[in-house]
């Protein structure tokens, strides 16, 4: 007989068809199927397949049931960051019987307000939110309607909820700790335009106290629009005042890549001017000589934003405190930090790389 593709199949027919009772049904959708036998799982599983039933999750949720949905806000949805850890987001949300609703914002603070207020309306039993704008208003009304919340990457100071990211401090430690072992002293910080965004002020204010606290070190820190324009203006200018060695410190990939293209707009070779970017993106190592990264765990970001989530979904996640948790990134070391013993560099400066 031929499958059914009929989407207004009911729980009753499935139960018939599977010879199995209602409830038998409605736990096997429900997230509780372990209670069932595995031969009545699977008679259910092709009945359900037969007769082309989808269990309605968001009417379930609005009878007071579990709606198994999470929700997810992200600032850009086209940053390969974002991207990399929505996959952790949803590969933890599927193996656990969640499913995930996505929300992108495209940086508009005015559209995080709506999806906000959309991905509620969905009855998702938590949300995990990259914030573009400052959205503490909205998410502290959630948060008072036991809406639980972990913010990714963006933190809001005035939100006392569980955080999950990148040790941003570490990482520009890291990165100038490998720029100084292989021989650069004069660093250019180069940040898409700053604003709001606290990963973007954390890097830049942990870059600013080193150079604060070393004077060996000199350095100037930029964040412009990232056309190619710019970009190459505010490179060629700092190597006319800093001479060399100097290197470019890029504050994420999309930075790293407007800063590889004016380097060779410039006709400047990577490691003649160092090159070291956060974020490690799949043509970093495509580009000769290679380009030094700092990669983030973005799989184990997305799976423990999720972890956290859950844990306030049971009876005692309001008697947890907020749970802050940040990772070291990875360094990459490529061709784009090795500076050549036949450059041109100043001799009370120069290192042994």
């Amino acid at each position: 007989m031929p499958a059914r593709t009929s989407r207004h199949a009911t729980i009753l027919e499935v139960a018939f068809e599977a010879g199995a009772s209602k409830t038998s049904v409605s736990r096997y959708f429900s997230g509780e199927r372990e209670r069932l036998s595995p031969a009545l799982q699977r008679r259910i599983s092709e009945a359900a397949l037969k007769l082309g039933y989808r269990p309605n999750q968001i009417a379930r949720g609005l009878k007071g049931g579990s709606s198994r949905l999470l929700g997810m806000l992200v600032a850009d949805i086209r940053n390969p960051y974002s991207v990399a850890v929505m996959h952790g987001v949803e590969q933890a949300c599927r193996e656990l019987g969640y499913s995930l609703l996505v929300a992108n914002t495209d940086n508009d603070p005015a559209q995080e307000r709506t999806h906000l207020a959309l991905l509620a309306s969905y009855r998702v039993e938590g949300l995990v939110i990259n914030a573009a704008g400052s959205p503490a208003h909205e998410l502290q009304n959630l948060t008072g309607q036991g809406m639980p919340l972990v913010l990714l990457d963006r933190w809001l100071e005035e939100l006392e909820v569980d955080r999950v990211g990148l040790d941003n401090a570490l990482a520009v430690d890291m990165a100038i700790d490998h720029l100084k072992a292989q021989g650069y002293r004069h660093l250019l910080f180069l940040s898409e335009p700053v604003g709001l965004a606290s990963p973007r002020q954390q890097r830049w204010q942990r870059f600013e106290r080193r150079l604060a606290d070393e004077p060996a070190l000199h350095g100037e820190r930029h964040d412009p629009a990232l056309d190619g324009t710019a970009v190459c203006t505010i490179i060629e200018a700092f190597l006319a005042r800093a001479g060399r060695p100097a290197a470019v410190l890029c504050a994420n990939g999309n930075v790293t890549l407007a800063a590889t293209r004016a380097l060779q707009a410039l006709g400047i070779r990577l490691g003649e001017v160092g090159l070291l970017g956060i974020d490690e993106l799949d043509w970093c190592g495509l580009v000769p000589p290679g380009i030094t990264t700092l990669a983030q765990p973005t799989e184990v970001i997305g799976r423990t934003a999720v972890q956290q989530l859950l844990a306030r979904l049971g009876d005692s996640g309001d008697a947890l405190p907020p749970c802050h948790t940040l990772f070291p990134p990875t360094l990459i070391a490529r061709g784009s930090t090795r500076l050549s013993d036949t450059d041109d560099v100043e001799d009370n400066d120069k290192e042994t790389p």
